[in-house]
């Protein structure tokens, strides 16, 4: 479960492992009474309200097919594995992935020098900046080619790409024209990662297929 952060209009958002979601569940019903109706908004989302008025809104982390009853098919569309893929970039470094749910596919993690910043000034300064800018172009076209080498022959059985780290490398990489059926394929919001790491690349999945929770609580009107 992710660190509970402020939701927009009150309350606290949250990601919940699909896997944990019906004790969850269970925990805020025991905390805050029996759940009423069970509504689905209009972009998929389902809505709870408690005894004490607590109200609970659940989107999946995929698109799901509403059916009666309504919350026990959300949590199994949930818990159902996907095959997405992931895409890391930050200055000299990027990460690959393809998951199945959880389970790695395929990856390939790679880096290259970029130098860091420097003080100097004047001409030294120019040619510095453009031999940086020389090798984080050289970069994005790395990470395209890795990308296109590891990530497009799952491109067909993909529902999403996810993404992380310089969102403006990130969109570099995906304007190579090879990727476009991949960059289609896009899920906002960002994944909230370091370093491109394999350590990294590895707990993506806890972020990407978690239930976004936004939850109200008496309180929180006040």
């Amino acid at each position: 479960m992710s660190r509970p952060r402020p939701a927009a209009g009150g309350g606290r958002r949250l990601g919940v492992a699909p896997e944990r979601l019906g004790r969850w569940l269970d925990g805020v019903a025991t905390r805050h009474g029996a759940f009423g109706e069970v509504t689905v908004d209009d972009d998929g989302a389902v809505r709870l309200t408690c005894a004490d008025s607590t109200t609970v809104v659940l989107r999946a982390p995929f698109g799901w097919t509403p059916e009666q009853p309504l919350l026990a098919a959300f949590t199994a569309a949930a818990r159902a594995d996907r095959r997405a893929a992931v895409l890391l970039v930050r200055r000299g470094r990027w990460a690959v992935a393809v998951f199945d749910g959880a389970d790695l596919v395929a990856s390939k993690v790679d880096s290259r020098q970029v130098q860091g910043r420097t003080a100097a000034g004047g001409w030294s300064q120019q040619r510095f900046a453009r031999r940086r800018g020389h090798q984080t172009d050289a970069v994005v076209a790395a990470a395209a080619d890795t990308a296109a080498r590891v990530l497009l022959p799952h491109v067909g059985g993909l529902v999403a790409l996810f993404t992380g780290g310089d969102r403006g490398l990130v969109d570099d990489v995906l304007d190579d024209r090879r990727l476009l059926d991949l960059a289609a394929l896009r899920r906002e919001p960002a994944l909230d990662v370091g370093e491109p790491t394999k350590a990294v690349l590895l707990e993506t999945p806890g972020q990407f297929r978690a239930v976004q929770v936004t939850i109200v609580e008496p309180a929180d009107r006040s």
